[in-house]
């Protein structure tokens, strides 16, 4: 907020705050210990977009300041009204959840250039954040590791570590929550190949740990799905975390409750809770929740 306020007093443009602090909490930090607490593995910033800072920003400045446009720093390409990679840093991936008829709101003026590009304007204009320090984190962890932040909501309660398949006690759990599926590192477990977290049992406080083959999927299940676009035959891909390469979708069906996407080829650490973006090409087509 001080930094936004040097920008704004650097360009001689108005600074206004809103206090949103009960909205964030309840919205996504309540959403977000919540999803750990029953096992899942939430993506606060898709929830925000969608609830707070974006979507819900920019709806809400229509209706009291008759906006034309909310400006962001995400790295998105806007092309009539539709939301579209960029070829840097693409961050479209976030707003999958956020509904169509907010996309005529809102602009991403930098969506075409990389960060490179980005800072060298900011120096030009001379700006006081021109060379901040990028952060990665979740913001309200404010540098807290996920399990110390989750450590002050959550009780831990350690719990058997077992073989899926042979069902042999292997070791003890932290506490569920400090887990994700997919996980490798961290598990404190001896056997003889590599042992990843294949499943969480919240009821009974099992966490579920086997091969790396248990862990392909070729099936898809969203929950909640938020249609941008309507699906295409042809060329439509999913993506299960930021950080993963697109999958090739073969077929999607739909329910009155869930979206099944069946791939083409098998992916890996599809962890319940996740955002499931599905694109057609380079256009962001809809998203849902990881079931």
């Amino acid at each position: 907020m001080q930094d936004a306020s040097l920008v704004c007093n650097h360009l001689k443009i108005p600074h206004l705050t809103l206090d949103w602090e009960n909205i964030f909490k309840e919205r996504v930090i309540d959403y977000f210990i919540k999803s750990h607490e029953i096992g899942l593995t939430p993506n606060p910033c898709a929830i925000c977009n969608k609830e707070v800072k974006t979507a819900f920003l920019s709806f809400y400045l229509k209706q009291v300041a008759d906006i034309d446009s909310l400006a962001t720093g995400h790295y998105i390409i806007k092309e009539q009204n539709h939301i579209k990679r960029a070829k840097h840093k693409d961050q479209s991936y976030f707003m999958a959840l956020i509904p169509k008829y907010s996309i005529k709101n809102l602009m991403f003026p930098i969506g075409y250039m990389t960060k490179d590009e980005t800072r060298k304007i900011a120096k030009e204009a001379k700006l006081p954040v021109a060379d901040k320090i990028e952060s990665q984190d979740v913001c309200f962890l404010k540098g807290m590791n996920l399990e110390d932040y989750l450590d002050n909501y959550l009780i831990l309660e350690e719990g058997n570590i077992i073989h899926i398949k042979t069902k042999k006690i292997l070791g003890t759990h932290k506490g569920l929550y400090k887990y994700t599926i997919g996980q490798r590192r961290g598990l404190n477990i001896s056997y003889h190949v590599p042992l990843y977290v294949i499943e969480k049992d919240i009821k009974n406080n099992i966490l579920y740990v086997g091969e790396k083959e248990l862990l392909e999927k070729t099936q898809i299940v969203l929950k909640d799905y938020n249609m941008l676009e309507d699906f295409e035959k042809n060329n439509m891909y999913v993506q299960i975390r930021y950080n993963a390469p697109p999958a090739k979708i073969q077929k999607i069906e739909q329910n009155k409750d869930n979206i099944l996407i069946t791939l083409e080829e098998p992916v890996y650490q599809l962890a319940p809770g996740q955002i499931g973006a599905i694109y057609y090409n380079d256009i962001l087509i809809g998203g849902g929740i990881i079931v």
